[in-house]
């Protein structure tokens, strides 16, 4: 069972989100129908992590909004291992390279943890690299310079929970944990800041996921044209400092740190709690989307106990009704702050993933990893979707952990915790065997 601090800690998580939720009941029921661009964190509710563009823990981080005129942000957690040689590719190149065969086995130790991100930081952003340049020359605040040999990592969507009603994607626990899985998975991750319920309902939040996934594609096809335009045009040779382009209609530019190390064909989905609907939504649009996203390709997404609800009870939610911090009358009062006014179903698409007519067909899905927790009242839904997966031959594997509690791996009080370390570790096992160069060398 859960300690007593946990137990502690949930009465009043419960008692303060309750608080929160009928007040903006209140406030939207006499808010006017004025439209208002909406909100992405609530920053008196909770802490909020400042952005660094130094790899002063491993991960260098910043904030951008995705495009002009919006409140949807993201938050990009470049790992330091960006910056190492690949243990194949890269050391074919250094070896045609200089002509030196790396041989010994404490070099190609070194490569293997470099290729997975499991080297530690010590003092590496002051020492060279191994593709011969200091790192201190390669990143000069939020601007890199390009450089030819850059390291390509797989970039993964992290939607933060919440309950569709609060959360940040620049919060001190999404931070830590954001940083956490950019480190043991070494991919870049880009936290996704969505809008809030009530402010906008649903669709918003779903639709702010798709937009940034599209923003993705429109990245790399820009980071495309401008190595053409520097290719071919013998101005920008002169400028160094000329590292991006504005696309037609100038409203987008290349984002430097993934134009020099992003690899769009090697993307994930992970989605915390609400952020697991999100990311069930966009791994679905995706699939229809088809090949009108490259080069971007969804090879697989993580569930973190799914926001999943529907209107006939099942086992768990009649048994954890009241279980810790997200309890059935709580994430009930969500659902109505964020489906739209006049449309409360606990059957609704986005509430119940197994809603018939609810495309596309599951064996067109990703490979889809879930993650629950023993004392979660919604983990019942999340086992009939991961097994409805596994029915059409879709490689959904199942994590439960026992004596856990919903969120037990991203919530501040407990993502020090050897069970939400572990947690990340075994969702970094699972990933790397969709986004590894190499092929399928990691499987449980």
């Amino acid at each position: 069972m859960p300690g007593v601090a946990v137990k502690l800690y949930s009465l009043f998580f419960k008692f303060m989100l309750k608080h929160r939720l009928q007040n903006r009941i209140q406030i939207d029921d006499t808010s006017s129908n004025v439209h208002s661009f909406g909100v992405t964190s609530r920053r008196n509710e909770e802490s909020i992590a400042p952005s660094n563009p130094l790899f002063t823990d491993g991960v260098a981080t910043k904030d951008l909004h995705v495009n002009p005129g919006t409140v949807v942000s993201v938050r990009i957690f470049l790992p330091e291992s960006c910056l190492s040689v690949h243990e194949e590719s890269d050391q074919k190149w250094q070896m045609q390279s200089t002509g030196n065969v790396l041989g010994s086995d404490s070099n190609q130790a070194l490569l293997r943890r470099n290729s997975y991100g499991n080297h530690k930081n010590n003092g590496y952003s002051h020492r060279r690299t191994s593709l011969g340049c200091v790192a201190d020359d390669v990143y000069r605040g939020y601007s890199p310079v390009a450089k030819k040999n850059c390291r390509k990592l797989p970039v993964m969507l992290q939607f933060h929970g919440g309950g569709f009603v609060s959360g940040s994607n620049d919060s001190t626990a999404n931070d830590l944990f954001c940083r956490r899985i950019a480190k043991l998975c070494d991919v870049i991750v880009l936290a996704v800041g969505y809008r809030l319920a009530p402010e906008d309902r649903y669709p918003a939040a779903f639709e702010d996921g798709l937009n940034v996934l599209n923003w993705l594609a429109k990245q790399a096809n820009l980071a495309e044209c401008s190595k053409s335009v520097r290719i071919r045009g013998t101005d920008l040779k002169k400028s160094d400092s000329f590292g991006h382009i504005a696309d037609a209609f100038g409203a987008s530019l290349v984002e430097p740190w993934l134009a020099a190390h992003a690899d769009p064909s090697r993307c994930v989905l992970l989605g915390v709690s609400c952020g697991g609907n999100i990311a069930d939504y966009v791994a679905r649009k995706a699939v229809e989307s088809g090949k009108l996203l490259d080069p971007v390709k969804v090879v697989a997404q993580v569930l973190m106990y799914p926001f999943f609800i529907g209107s006939v009870p099942t086992h768990s939610e009649i048994r954890l009704a009241n279980s810790y911090f997200y309890d059935k009358a709580l994430c009930t009062l969500a659902w109505k702050l964020f489906l739209p006014e006049g449309e409360f179903d606990l059957d609704h698409p986005a509430a119940n993933p197994l809603t018939p007519g609810r495309g596309p067909p599951l064996k067109r899905m990703p490979p889809t990893l879930t993650v629950i927790a023993e004392h979660d009242w919604m983990r019942d839904r999340a086992i009939a979707y991961s097994e409805e997966l596994r029915k059409v031959n879709v490689d959904a594997p199942l994590l439960e952990y026992k004596d856990a509690v919903h969120e037990f791996a991203t919530l501040d009080m407990l993502l020090k915790t050897p069970q939400a370390q572990a947690c990340a570790e075994d969702i970094a096992i699972w990933v790397k065997k969709y986004i590894s160069l190499r092929g399928h060398e990691f499987s449980y």
